[in-house]
């Protein structure tokens, strides 16, 4: 039976056995659909010009293994304590503090799952317009609105029968169609261009590798303060790291290389108008922008989860309706796409949190026993995750070259586990 009553605190109690249905699949399934989204491509149209081929090539494998495997560690973190990511953080920064933390991470979901509202708002419009008829100012509203509403009814509903029905069994097949698809579309493409030219291509400069390599590392790294929330549903550690890994990183490489080919194909295009002009592309891009709808519902999920570890008297699913619906009002008034520095800005705060987290937490400590014991505030990790944020932001000053992620995420990891108590 679970250890979860009506009256717990779920995001702050392990999860119980009868709830542990995730298999390696389902976390590679879960994990392949959220990396998979219309503005992952659109990053990696970012890394064209100013990379050659091979080296924006390069960037995209190493930073999505790199960053798929830091997802995926903190995966099996979750798993094997069953916490989720606030359990986690009120276990490394303690009880008081980590509100902090969790406060800031709310912030950021809202911002994303406003965000994701927005790509799919204009996808859909641009969508509209090319089968003709969409040309009002009233589409956008209705198209906001229509997407608010899905999330909406999505998160009211299981999140393990969204993952495990409708996510492995339906979405994930169309969409590994659509992709295959528009690759074979814009490899052709890039044949008749000249695919040794294209393969040979030298970058304009302006960015180097290890910046770019932060680029691509970016997205799996946004999703670090979320993985847990999921992978606590899981049946092994084991299986979650292997599966969560696996999976985003097959999906970060594929869309991120997918961008870049647009890129270098159709440089004066932007990527919505540049997937549409592919044969076939109105099919293929109308089945990614379904499968967008897994990136809002994880933002308004996990968002969800924080806030009902700060007030536990609503539940899970009332907060996530909640802010489905103040997601939706943001989406319909806010100009996000300026906002978007920003919210990158916010996210860098993640890189040294989860490095404390992961040299506190990782090979073998017991989160739980930490979070039972845990204080008001711990000075040591809250020290390192302040410093860490600092150096994120001086290094490209002082050191641009070297980027910001790897440097931050390896220095808080260090100095978070040399500093660990022994008894953990």
């Amino acid at each position: 039976m679970s250890t979860r009553n009506a009256s717990a605190n779920e995001a702050l109690t392990p999860v119980g056995a009868d709830q542990r249905v995730f298999q390696w699949h389902d976390h590679a399934s879960l994990w392949f659909s959220l990396g998979v989204g219309l503005l992952v491509m659109q990053v990696g149209a970012y890394l064209m010009p100013a990379l050659g081929t091979q080296e924006a090539l390069l960037a995209i494998v190493a930073g999505s293994i790199l960053g798929a495997g830091l997802l995926g560690w903190v995966a099996k973190i979750g798993c094997d304590s069953g916490l989720a990511s606030a359990g986690l953080m009120h276990a490394v920064y303690g009880r008081q503090f980590a509100r902090l933390p969790i406060v800031l991470n709310i912030i950021q979901l809202i911002g994303w799952g406003t965000f994701e509202l927005v790509v799919m708002r204009d996808a859909s419009v641009a969508i509209g317009r090319q089968g003709g008829g969409w040309e009002g100012a009233h589409w956008p509203v209705l198209a906001t609105l229509l997407w608010g509403g899905v999330v909406l009814l999505l998160i009211s509903g299981s999140m393990v029968q969204l993952v495990r029905r409708i996510i492995a069994r339906v979405a994930l097949p169309l969409v590994v169609l659509s992709l295959l698809w528009l690759s074979w579309q814009f490899l052709g493409l890039a044949q008749e261009q000249g695919l040794d030219a294209l393969w040979q291509r030298r970058g304009d400069g302006g960015m180097g590798v290890m910046p770019a390599l932060d680029l691509v590392i970016a997205m799996p790294i946004s999703w670090l303060p979320l993985v847990a929330d999921y992978a606590r549903h899981g049946r092994h550690g084991g299986a979650a790291l292997r599966g969560a890994w696996a999976g985003y990183a097959l999906a970060n490489m594929w869309c991120y290389a997918l961008g870049v080919l647009v890129a270098l194909t159709l440089p004066s295009q932007d990527l919505v108008t540049a997937l549409l002009l592919a044969q076939g592309g109105l099919i293929a891009l109308s089945l990614i922008l379904i499968d967008e709808v897994d990136n809002a519902y994880g933002d308004t999920y996990s968002g969800a989860v924080s806030s009902h570890s700060l007030l536990p008297g609503w539940s899970v699913r009332r907060w996530g309706a909640v802010l489905a619906v103040v997601c939706t009002l943001l989406a319909l008034v806010l100009p996000m796409h300026s906002l978007e520095p920003f919210l990158l800005m916010l996210s860098s705060v993640f890189v040294p949190l989860f490095g404390v987290i992961l040299g506190r937490l990782a090979f073998g400590a017991n989160a739980g026993a930490m979070l039972a014991q845990a204080g008001k505030a711990h000075a040591g990790p809250i020290a390192i995750w302040l410093a860490g944020v600092a150096l994120y932001h001086l290094l490209p000053k002082v050191a641009p070259a070297l980027g910001s992620a790897l440097p931050t995420l390896v220095l808080s990891f260090a100095l978070a586990w040399a500093t660990r108590p022994r008894s953990a």
